[in-house]
């Protein structure tokens, strides 16, 4: 994992050069909260998260929601993240200590490029949209 700065999306795809982008993929960008890994004492990029958020309650969010990066990009939320084993290869017992705020997945509905301290907007929650 790398900072990149601008990321550019790419609709139904991903993140540009990330080699786990799919078309079609419900999986296609990770988001977790910067509280959460803080509190964990991980630094950004160790749970294989595309985008560390502040001050949104990711786990909160609705199957459903879209949010809105920056100015272009619309991310649409598909639910949340279950961490696994490779986390305990950064630190023993933090797959476990992730439960249930691993983050959230999502799919790219809109592409567009985003810079690192863009707003983040919920735009919409409704579980029926999924």
């Amino acid at each position: 994992m790398r900072p990149v700065n601008p990321v550019l999306f790419v609709t139904d795809s991903g993140i540009e050069g990330d080699c786990h982008g799919r078309p079609g993929s419900r999986r296609q960008v990770l988001l977790i909260e910067a509280e959460t890994l803080d509190f964990l004492g991980v630094p950004p990029g160790a749970v294989k998260e595309n985008i560390t958020t502040w001050g949104i309650n990711l786990m909160g969010l609705q199957p459903g929601t879209r949010l809105l990066l920056g100015e272009e990009a619309v991310l649409w939320i598909t639910g949340a993240c279950a961490p696994c084993a490779l986390m305990d290869d950064v630190r023993p017992g933090l797959e476990e200590e992730l439960q249930g705020r691993r983050g959230v997945l999502a799919w790219v509905q809109k592409g567009g490029r985003v810079f690192v301290g863009d707003p983040i907007r919920v735009l919409r929650e409704s579980a029926a949209d999924v």
